[in-house]
């Protein structure tokens, strides 16, 4: 029961907390920034989504055939349609259930290649290890194309408090002490579980096994240059996947590279932080394009063609991963043999 109610919370608080500034930013926009923003979705040209969602397909592709070089530096060499439809599946399985999507790629591998699901979700983990540091020199090279934007971001901050009025006092909430207190707690759970329970304990032993010969894996591969060459073609097109999306709408189809840069880091932090990046991906994404846009008539943050392009994007992804990662789950539960 108890572990019930903890994976309802874990999946409950991040869609809240969507949802939240969905309501939230969407009652900062006036009547006229509100129509504006209507007027933005019924104006969109669909075609630019279209394209998104076909280098967004290309991206997972690519991501299908770089896994494979990791499992061949284990010894296995699965199908290529059998790692893309398990890649698929396990970004729809992350639409469902938070962090899910990691352990169904592995388990589907090794129900269909007999990849132990050790040695396969550890050579997951070794991905993200790669692509975190691809990330972070994206987001290094970002901040390096921001600092013009400081001052006009604080400039814009200080506008928005005023129109808020004085703060309440000991009204802010202690967020720094609530997060510290869960993390705290939460290592504290997990050290009581190693060392109470052995059965625990060797889970996380196997776990972490695998993960440390995924990782080697990457220093391993047979194939060094197509991994890098497919790492590099990974995040560029995850990129032009962003950037096209700009062009749906006229006025977000001026924004110079460093605000779609800037939009991609912030859009692909709201990923992180809520399941799917419902209501947080659109909201980071504008709230930053639109310090590249004319200010809102009005006041405020957010330009209302910036939020719904973001939310536009955001539209085409999910829509992209529903589709495709909803046929890849059904053909690789049907699929007798393994696929070349």
């Amino acid at each position: 029961m108890k572990k019930a109610i903890i994976g309802v919370l874990k999946m409950a608080i991040p869609i809240a907390l969507g949802v939240w500034l969905v309501l939230y930013f969407y009652r900062q926009l006036d009547e006229g920034q509100r129509a504006e923003l209507f007027d933005a979705f019924g104006r969109a040209n669909w075609w630019w989504l279209v394209l998104s969602i076909v280098f967004g397909w290309m991206s997972h592709m690519s991501r299908a055939w770089r896994w494979r070089y990791l499992l061949d530096s284990m010894g296995y060499r699965p199908g290529f349609w059998n790692c893309y439809h398990a890649t698929m599946s396990g970004y729809f399985m992350n639409l469902l259930i938070q962090r899910a999507g990691e352990a169904s790629r592995a388990a589907l591998l090794y129900r269909r290649e007999k990849v132990p699901f050790a040695k396969g979700f550890g050579s997951i983990m070794a991905e993200r290890a790669v692509d975190m540091i691809l990330l972070m020199g994206l987001f290094g090279l970002t901040m390096l194309l921001q600092f013009d934007k400081l001052d006009l971001f604080k400039e814009r901050i200080a506008l928005f408090r005023a129109t808020q009025g004085p703060a309440e006092p000991g009204g802010a909430f202690p967020w720094l002490w609530v997060v510290g207190g869960v993390l705290v707690m939460g290592a504290a759970a997990g050290a009581y579980f190693m060392v109470t329970r052995p059965v625990f304990h060797s889970r996380v032993m196997e776990i972490l096994r695998g993960l440390g010969e995924g990782l080697r894996s990457v220093t391993r591969t047979k194939h060094p240059w197509g991994f890098i060459f497919h790492t590099f073609l990974i995040w560029f097109l995850y990129v032009l996947m962003f950037a096209v999306g700009f062009y749906c709408l006229p006025e977000t189809s001026h924004v110079p590279w460093a605000g779609i840069m800037a939009g991609f880091v912030a859009g692909a932090i709201g990923i992180v932080l809520v399941q799917g990046g419902i209501g947080v991906y659109p909201a980071f994404v504008a709230l930053i394009v639109s310090m590249y846009m004319p200010t809102p008539e009005g006041g405020g943050l957010l330009r209302p063609e910036a939020l719904a392009m973001g939310w536009l994007i955001w539209v085409a992804q999910t829509l992209m991963t529903i589709v495709l990662g909803g046929i890849s789950l059904l053909l690789i539960s049907r699929t007798k043999n393994p696929a070349v």
